[in-house]
């Protein structure tokens, strides 16, 4: 499997940016704005992102964490997922503009998953979608608000998103996956 380098740190840096303006100009500033990544790379983009908002608009934007495992289709394909801890606030997500964060954006089950989680922590105002990769794919009726980079791919292809706080470099790759007989294999569930 030979992977080729699609994005680098400068690229994924000034994404997260332009996603980080669009996401204040939507809203019309800062105000009531949560940022809740779905781990475990959606959750470093969306402390990232709440960042990048707190410098521009000079007011502290909270970043959480969203366990979304129980709340998957496929768990029967993947008993073995770990659940990761849910970091929500203790006043809840009622009338806030939730952005929710996601690494890379495939079939749409993640997100749908996520949207069932959130519904058991309030009711928001709103609920938008950023994704730092969209490569297409779609199963169910979710597109993102913000986008990153457009990456269409295809099936038997892996988009791979490395991040400094988890693999010690940023940067996005993609490469076509075979199985050991040669024939190509199906895109893996973290693009998912």
């Amino acid at each position: 499997m030979t992977a080729r380098t699609v994005l680098e740190g400068t690229d994924i840096a000034r994404a997260l940016t332009r996603i980080s303006h669009e996401i204040i100009e939507a809203n019309k500033g800062a105000d009531g704005l949560v940022l809740i990544g779905i781990p475990t790379r959606g959750s470093v983009l969306a402390k990232r992102i709440a960042e990048n908002i707190s410098r521009i608009e000079g007011i502290e934007i909270p970043a959480y964490q969203l366990d979304i495992t129980m709340y998957r289709d496929d768990l029967a394909h993947h008993p073995t997922r770990p659940p990761q801890p849910t970091e929500m606030p203790v006043e809840g997500i009622d009338g806030a503009t939730v952005v929710l964060v996601d690494d890379v954006l495939y079939s749409g089950r993640t997100v749908r998953a996520a949207l069932d989680a959130l519904n058991d922590h309030g009711r928001p105002k709103a609920v938008r979608l950023a994704a730092l990769i969209d490569r297409g794919h779609r199963e169910l009726p979710i597109r993102a608000d913000y986008i990153g980079k457009n990456l269409p791919s295809a099936k038997d292809e892996r988009i791979s998103l490395r991040l400094e706080e988890i693999d010690g470099e940023d940067s996005v790759s993609i490469a076509s996956i075979e199985d050991p007989a040669g024939r190509h294999a199906q895109g893996s569930d973290a693009n998912a």
